[in-house]
């Protein structure tokens, strides 16, 4: 590829991987993450940081389930499992959003990858504890909520 074209495509912070293109990938392991990375894996724990190094530590699934009405005819509901908006998510945080849609540039980094609710709930709360997100005016967060059963995540080690 030749310097000016790949100036341009670094200038637009686009990465091309695969088939999949999208701006500002999620980073896993200093390596863009792709569709094709997902696996067994149902969602992430991710730290979003700004250009001035405020950040923002939250979860996000895969895929999205949602229920519909039943077919003519029958009573049941039925279930829709698709993609995610997971490329594009920026976190729950309304200030986040608003910087988003004003233009600012965030760095996009998945701290861990999950294989179950439980363990991406325990997850995430764990690494909202550890980094004092509600005690330190660095961080986004402005709550966290949580409710897991011990039964959840039994699979995670005590490391």
């Amino acid at each position: 590829m030749c310097l000016k074209m790949w100036t341009v495509w670094k200038n637009l912070n686009l990465t091309t991987i695969g088939n999949h293109d999208y701006e500002n990938p999620w980073m896993y392991k200093n390596k863009p993450f792709t569709s094709e990375d997902i696996g067994d894996y149902i969602g992430f724990v991710y730290l979003i940081t700004d250009a001035n190094g405020k950040k923002y530590v939250g979860k996000k699934l895969f895929e999205s389930k949602r229920k519909i009405p039943p077919l003519k005819g029958k009573t049941r509901k039925r279930t829709v499992i698709k993609e995610s908006d997971w490329k594009t998510y920026y976190g729950s945080s309304d200030e986040v959003k608003a910087l988003v849609e004003s233009g600012s540039s965030f760095r996009r980094e998945i701290l861990h990858l999950c294989k179950t609710k439980g363990q991406l709930s325990y997850m995430e709360l764990q690494e909202q504890v550890d980094r004092k997100v509600l005690l330190r005016d660095d961080y986004y967060n402005g709550i966290i909520q949580v409710k897991i059963h011990k039964t959840h995540v039994k699979d995670i080690s005590d490391e």
